[in-house]
């Protein structure tokens, strides 16, 4: 056989093995999917742990050769490769953060997809220790005052005033409000959990006349098309109305929660409490609110 003819044929071989390749990755992606959507996995999990593993799959069938048995047939699993994927990620400036959701992905494909009796065990990077930025209530109010569209006011002052979420605000419907009782009932929140919050009793009246035109079935603040609003446009709202307030602080949308939590630690409300208003699954998820109260700083004098 001709040089030319050992080529071509093995050119042949290697373009039949990469459409296979392509082909179970596809394959391993629809049920991937399919498995974390009867789960009820949030949509920005499925979204995440998708991007995660066909990142993945793309690095590991470049290891692959036409004669190794690819993965998810035999239930292979090489954990030095799975290391590989994540050295190679952490060089190119993933963060702690990023990585734990590629392991965390990689994990539930080999442990709940194809059900490798391998255990994995690579244990999770170690993420940073950050404090939570929090905003004084004289701030907050600064940012309100900001506003002039009435919607937008409701948005963040509820999101403050209870401790929402940005995505648990675009959720809420009239009828998660209840006037007389004083409570929000937050619906498959974070984790897919319930919980019950605080209605701000400053904001009962306003609200009121602003749901009359609402049916109790839509959702309590509607995009200008009427369907539910985006995330990204409510923390533009408010990055808009932090630069407005001249406010410096390396702040965001999620902030507002952090400083509803850090208010109700300085006025002594129990921990177990917050925790319930908050829908932490953790006390010690919590307890970060305990190292960052403000009002100590103020009575205490440097010695120099």
């Amino acid at each position: 056989m001709s040089i030319f003819y050992t080529w071509l044929l093995q050119v042949s071989l290697t373009y039949l093995f990469m459409e296979n390749v392509k082909q179970i990755i596809a394959n391993h992606m629809d049920k991937i999917h399919l498995e974390l959507v009867i789960r009820s996995y949030s949509p920005k999990t499925v979204k995440a742990y998708m991007f995660s593993l066909k990142e993945y799959f793309i690095f590991f069938s470049s290891y692959l050769q036409p004669d190794y048995v690819f993965f998810g047939i035999n239930k292979n699993m090489d954990e030095d490769l799975i290391k590989k994927f994540l050295k190679y990620k952490k060089e190119r400036d993933c963060s702690p953060k990023t990585l734990h959701v590629y392991l965390s992905a990689i994990k539930f494909f080999y442990q709940e997809v194809i059900r490798t009796p391998l255990k994995i065990d690579i244990k999770y990077a170690k993420r940073p220790k950050k404090l939570p930025v929090v905003l004084t209530h004289r701030e907050i109010m600064e940012i309100i005052g900001t506003l002039n569209n009435l919607k937008h006011r409701f948005i963040i002052a509820l999101a403050y005033g209870a401790g929402l979420r940005v995505s648990e605000v675009t959720n809420l419907k009239v009828y998660h409000l209840d006037f007389e009782e004083k409570r929000i009932y937050v619906r498959q929140a974070k984790g897919s959990k319930d919980r019950i919050t605080i209605l701000p009793e400053p904001l009962l009246e306003d609200l009121k006349k602003f749901t009359l035109a609402v049916k109790k079935d839509e959702y309590l603040f509607k995009s200008q098309r009427g369907g539910k609003l985006n995330t990204r446009t409510l923390q533009k709202v408010f990055r808009q109305a932090l630069i407005k307030a001249n406010i410096s602080k390396e702040a965001s949308f999620h902030s507002l929660r952090h400083s509803f939590a850090s208010h109700l630690v300085e006025a002594n409300l129990n921990l177990r409490i917050i925790q319930e208003l908050l829908g932490h699954q953790s006390i010690k998820t919590t307890q970060i609110y305990t190292h960052i109260e403000p009002e100590i700083f103020r009575n205490i004098e440097s010695p120099l």
